[in-house]
């Protein structure tokens, strides 16, 4: 009998966490069901009720009960209370574990399945909302040179880089300072993206040989994308490795056993063209 796992958001129809789970069942031997439930919003306690009720072992969290999940969880990991959200949560009994993998699965993918070392470089976060404050900690880990994180209310950024200066060389500066400061990773966490807006950054922040990584996926060549490649930028990413980067680890989290996220990610890779 297969286990049963989940994927909970509204809207819930563009996901493709059914299919990457399915995937790494299939590799690993696996014997899970994963389905996506459309939570009603302010309904999200009583839709996981349900799902625990009819079985459910783990539930993988996305848009918009991230924050939910974050107050419904009984034990928290320090990612989940770091972020102060959760994307990934586990039932045993009466215990709700709750983990947050998406800095994680940003950093693997950079790392590992696009061979760019963070270790020494000069990263620019864009965004200091929920994405980049999952994603600084993983990042300062690797030992960047200098982390600069931009945001269109300056005083939001500055207390991110206040929050983790203890951990790393990270600071907060206005998009208008950023002038003359080439970068070798820059990675886009605004929500600009999702609805085709451009940000305020001049060209010259790109780096000659810079990664330039927009943390959503599938919305092919976005205004980031494109300035980046405009600026000579060749290395263009979407947040496709991460998706898959952080679904693998709620997996191993779950199964005790790491799938191979290398197909799962050919499989949803589209190419990065203009809308």
């Amino acid at each position: 009998m297969s286990d049963l796992y989940a994927v909970i958001g509204n809207p819930i129809g563009h996901t493709k966490s059914p299919l990457i789970h399915t995937a790494f069942a299939e590799q690993t031997g696996q014997p899970i069901h994963y389905t996506a439930i459309e939570g009603s919003l302010g309904g999200f306690a009583g839709a996981v009720d349900a799902f625990r009720a009819a079985g459910g072992r783990g539930l993988n969290i996305t848009a918009p009960f991230k924050l939910d999940a974050f107050a419904y969880a009984t034990d928290l990991t320090a990612a989940a209370q770091v972020a102060g959200a959760v994307n990934a949560m586990k039932f045993d009994g009466d215990r709700v574990l709750a983990d947050n993998f998406d800095g994680v699965g940003l950093v693997r993918d950079i790392i590992h399945n696009l061979a760019c070392p963070i270790a020494g470089r000069c990263v620019l976060l864009l965004g200091a909302g929920g994405a980049a404050r999952g994603a600084l900690p993983p990042i300062l880990a690797e030992k960047p040179s200098h982390v600069v994180i931009v945001n269109r209310t300056f005083a939001k950024a500055r207390q991110l880089a206040e929050a983790f200066a203890h951990t790393g060389p990270v600071d907060a500066e206005a998009y208008s300072a950023l002038r003359d400061q080439p970068f070798d990773i820059i990675l886009n966490a605004t929500s600009a993206s999702q609805c085709g807006e451009f940000l305020p950054v001049h060209g010259d922040i790109f780096a000659p040989d810079c990664l330039a990584y927009e943390l959503v996926y599938g919305k092919g060549l976005t205004p980031f994308l494109k300035m980046a490649r405009d600026n000579g930028v060749r290395r263009l990413v979407d947040g496709v490795g991460m998706l898959v980067e952080q679904a693998a680890e709620a997996f191993v989290w779950w199964r005790g056993v790491r799938p191979d996220t290398r197909p799962v990610i050919e499989k949803l890779t589209v190419p990065l063209l203009e809308a």
